[in-house]
């Protein structure tokens, strides 16, 4: 379903990135201890986080213990709170990729949904131009589903109808 809370569409881009190599499932098992670990996903906190606070999170077996993906929360709070200066929010910059409406696809089966697609290769392109981190073309496309700027319910689905 479409988001438009900054705070979400943050939670929704560490975690997207967070389960880069592993299994969905894990994350969602994690998800209360991230919250807790990166300040409720508030960014102007997180991009506020010490060398040394980076060090406690890596002895967190709440999370996944990954120095690169941590230390990239924090690289991308920061560029997540330069995006919401320059465009007024997040949610006003990630939302251009597709013209302001979430883009409705018309899958039939679950084999005819993309991994990628061209927004979310502009979107990853941009993010990265912007100093983002684990922000590759997929982990958007999974992003922009999960925060409906893409409705790839099947159309069998109730859900795909309430978009």
């Amino acid at each position: 379903m479409p988001v438009h809370d900054e705070r979400v569409l943050f939670e929704f881009l560490v975690l997207e990135g967070a389960q880069a190599g592993l299994s969905w499932s894990t994350i969602l098992r994690k998800r209360e201890n991230y919250r807790r670990a990166f300040a409720d996903f508030d960014p102007a906190k997180v991009a506020r986080f010490t060398p040394s606070r980076v060090e406690k999170l890596m002895k967190d077996e709440g999370i996944v213990r990954n120095r690169l993906k941590i230390e990239s929360t924090v690289t991308n709070a920061r560029a997540f709170l330069a995006v919401q200066k320059e465009f007024g929010s997040f949610d006003a910059y990630v939302w251009r990729f597709v013209g302001g409406k979430p883009l409705q696809g018309l899958r039939k089966t679950s084999t005819s949904i993309p991994a990628r697609t061209v927004e979310s290769d502009a979107l990853s392109k941009d993010l990265q131009r912007r100093g983002f981190r684990f922000v590759g073309s997929t982990i958007c496309y999974a992003f922009m589903q999960a925060t409906g700027l893409v409705n790839d319910h099947l159309v069998s689905c109730f859900r795909h109808r309430l978009q």
